[in-house]
């Protein structure tokens, strides 16, 4: 067996849904503590030693890339606070097969980073803004600068990782009363803002299950101020449904991976920072690939392992039939 496998087909789940998207989680510590992503207390992190170093991770990522998972998004907890990340970013874009290299970021180190990563070949960047108040950003996000924010959205804007995608998850009680002025941020800028649903995972699961506001709801709300929008066409794995207020410079995402799950077109599977790949966002199954790396493991077998498990992908998650994810939180899977 070949200790470095050539890239094959992109692989295919048993359900025939091509598989070629990796979120990959660069750790599960984060700068700020959102409502709906952290427990405000009994938060434990993975010890360092758990967790892939940089030369394991690319051993994966090569493994991945092999059997056709072409585009990578890092993200975390916060993964600007991830050592050594422009090298990194680097190490990831030489990887043959790779095509294309995104981030979701909390953007409170984008400032100075944005720039470095760009040169280092990450494309484009999702930043979240889950409000325009500086006093309720700071409540909704444990102590979080929208300042800072901005000043990394900014920086991400000059830096040309485009397009600019700003998500914002929204909570009843909390900033829905914001949506308006939200979505109005596209009528001046050509962005992207996505609605998000709040998810039921590990730990907030009692803040979803008050707090969610369905994408119909929202889109009723955001049409009731500004008249009706225009659908737009998307690609059918992007998880937002995307709209344009008439005249706008940008558009409006929404997506509701609660009341109007979009599992099948899911094209993606998550890497946990310890190595673990995550089959479905709001399921439990997981493949242990770093027991693999760790014991030895040749490319070819680990490009098998992976093929394996995207086999194995289930083909939704199991919300309707009242089944919660119970092992993992926002911050260990990258949303």
């Amino acid at each position: 067996m070949p200790d470095h496998p050539t890239l094959g087909e992109p692989a295919h789940d048993s359900y025939g849904r091509r598989i070629d998207y990796l979120r990959v989680s660069l750790t599960d510590r984060c700068n700020m503590r959102c409502v709906y992503c952290m427990p405000t207390v009994g938060m434990q992190f993975v010890p360092r030693p758990e967790l892939l170093t940089n030369a394991e991770l690319i051993c994966v990522l090569q493994a991945a890339a092999a059997v056709g998972l072409r585009k990578i998004r890092l993200t975390g907890g916060e993964p600007l606070l991830r050592p050594g990340l422009v090298d990194l970013v680097r190490a990831i874009k030489a990887i043959p097969g790779i095509e294309q290299i995104a981030m979701t970021t909390n953007a409170l180190r984008l400032d100075e980073l944005a720039l470095p990563l760009r040169q280092a070949g990450l494309d484009r960047v999702n930043m979240s803004i889950d409000s325009l108040d500086p006093h309720k950003f700071r409540r909704m996000t444990g102590g979080g600068s929208l300042d800072e924010v901005w000043a990394g959205v900014r920086a991400a804007d000059a830096a040309g990782l485009h397009p600019i995608k700003l998500n914002a998850v929204v909570v009843r009680g909390m900033n829905d009363d914001e949506v308006v002025q939200l979505a109005a941020l596209t009528q001046t800028y050509p962005w992207e803002l996505r609605f998000i649903e709040v998810m039921p995972l590990t730990g907030v699961a009692g803040l979803a299950d008050a707090g969610v506001i369905s994408s119909a709801e929202l889109i009723t709300r955001v049409e009731s101020h500004f008249g009706p929008l225009e659908l737009l066409s998307h690609d059918p794995h992007d998880p937002a449904r995307c709209y344009r207020i008439p005249g706008a410079a940008g558009q409006i995402g929404f997506i509701s991976a609660v009341t109007d799950p979009f599992c099948a077109t899911c094209n993606r599977m998550r890497l946990t920072a310890e190595g673990r790949l995550h089959l479905c966002l709001l399921r439990d199954d997981e493949v242990d690939l770093r027991a693999a790396v760790r014991g030895g493991a040749s490319q070819a077998e680990l490009a098998q392992i992976i093929r394996d498990a995207v086999s194995a992908k289930p083909w939704g998650h199991g919300l309707p039939d009242g089944v919660r994810p119970t092992l993992r939180g926002m911050s260990q899977i990258g949303g």
